[in-house]
């Protein structure tokens, strides 16, 4: 595994590197879209207990 890779091998690498720190800074967390996702995640919650309640209301009569 010691073997000297191609020059263009080596531009590859470096390359993918560089690609890939790009992606991952990218997709890293968003302070702007945190709490837009925390909002709609409790008005999800909010909505399926109302839901969940309506639904024990009418199954108890």
């Amino acid at each position: 595994m010691n073997e000297r890779m191609s020059k263009s091998r080596e531009r590859a690498e470096t390359e993918f590197g560089l690609t890939q720190t790009q992606f991952l800074s990218r997709t890293g967390k968003d302070p702007k879209i945190d709490p837009v996702v925390e909002a709609r995640n409790e008005k999800t919650a909010q909505l399926r207990a109302k839901r969940l309640q309506q639904e024990a209301n009418k199954a108890a009569k």
